[in-house]
């Protein structure tokens, strides 16, 4: 079972998912309708690439939120970004490539690159993403030495942790330094469906954009239906989607969740998963609403705040000279738990994470009162920003 803070403390580290809000009945019911509808088929391997219903509707899904055409083919589903990124690891990479990421990225694909034995290199950003001329320097610098690069690990839309949306511009300049340097791009696209500011949708993703030549980009139902489910899907060209698909994972046991893609094609079928997420969404707004007005009234005209447009994370800059271990101890001291920025990669200045998918607003108001408390006085005011 997923680790539950002790009684008292208020959990805002991990990016989980506050019980309530997951779906229960909806999936009850949908895994009963994938067993009535395909019967005893639902329990077999099932395809390689997975199930074929749910594989057509992702790929009509990304064609319709991109406006560029997309078709099962190009559609590989997963264990979730995390079983994508050991994939794309071993499958694309070989132990001393250097994978490419920004200076803050998802620290446990940072492990995954390591623990494949993969060197990983970081190249400068701004508030709008990976620099366009650092990462041609980069390039250029490792061709010169003889380094091959196997892929640049990019989260464009609702950053983890920053939650910064990379804008079309760069994004465009990224896929044509990428391209003239013929590396591929791996788009973490966990937070696609999560924006949170009504009337306001991301950017084209990095794929569609380059019509899904030299991107892989990884999307994942754990962030909106479920982690337990255990299933995700990748978008690419059709020659490396049946690449990857001829790997031994999914050959020996076809489908890697062939019931569970079933039940949930059931949903994008009826309509159930999108009502899903308007609520969901309406969820996850009234949550970061909650923690940002809570510290913007409390801090005062102390802070900077931006509010992040999706996604389930605020980031929080300190002033110089504030101390990471210190601001940890007195978070942990009055009782709420936060990530440390070091996790993440390199900073300038002391950086800390806050979830707020976790709890309820009048916790989330609790505690952003707790740690303006706990910080008042014994450390610089923190300028508290998510760049998007």
């Amino acid at each position: 079972m997923q680790e539950v803070a002790p009684a008292g403390v208020l959990d805002l580290g991990p990016g989980y998912i506050e019980p309530a809000l997951l779906p229960v009945p909806l999936l009850k019911e949908a895994y009963g309708q994938a067993l009535a509808e395909y019967g005893a088929a639902a329990l077999g391997y099932g395809h390689d690439p997975g199930a074929q219903p749910l594989r057509a509707l992702l790929a009509a899904r990304a064609a319709a939120a991109d406006g560029y055409p997309c078709d099962a083919e190009q559609v590989l589903l997963t264990s979730g970004t995390s079983q994508a990124l050991y994939l794309l690891a071993t499958s694309l990479a070989a132990p001393g490539d250097t994978v490419l990421a920004e200076e803050l990225c998802y620290d446990l694909g940072r492990q995954i690159f390591r623990d494949c034995r993969l060197r990983l290199g970081t190249v400068g950003t701004d508030d709008s993403g990976m620099l366009p001329e650092a990462l041609d320097r980069t390039l250029t610098r490792a061709a010169a030495a003889g380094e091959r690069t196997a892929f640049i690990y990019l989260t464009p839309t609702h950053h983890n942790p920053t939650g910064r949306t990379m804008p079309p511009e760069r994004r465009h300049a990224l896929l044509e330094v990428a391209a003239r340097h013929d590396v591929l791009i791996v788009e973490d696209d966990a937070y696609a469906e999560l924006s949170l500011s009504e009337g306001r949708t991301p950017p084209p993703s990095l794929a569609a954009l380059a019509g899904y030549r030299g991107v892989v980009r990884l999307c994942s139902f754990s962030k909106t239906l479920g982690p337990g489910l255990r299933l995700g899907w990748l978008l690419t060209d059709r020659a490396l989607a049946g690449r990857l698909a001829s790997h031994g994972l999914f050959v020996s046991g076809g489908s890697l969740n062939h019931t569970t893609s079933l039940a949930v094609s059931t949903l994008l079928a009826s309509g159930a998963y999108d009502r899903h997420l308007t609520a969901f969404r309406a969820a996850l707004r009234a949550r970061r609403d909650a923690l940002v007005g809570t510290l913007r009234a409390t801090a005062g005209d102390r802070v900077e705040l931006r509010t992040p447009q999706g996604g389930f994370f605020l980031w929080l800059r300190f002033q110089d000279g504030a101390d990471e271990p210190g601001l940890l101890d007195r978070a942990a001291g009055a009782g709420v738990r936060i990530a440390a920025g070091s996790r993440f990669g390199t900073s300038r200045g002391t950086v800390v994470r806050l979830a707020y998918s976790f709890n309820p607003p009048a916790l989330l108001e609790q505690a952003a009162q707790r740690l303006t408390t706990a910080w008042a006085g014994s450390a610089p005011a923190p300028e508290i920003g998510v760049r998007s």
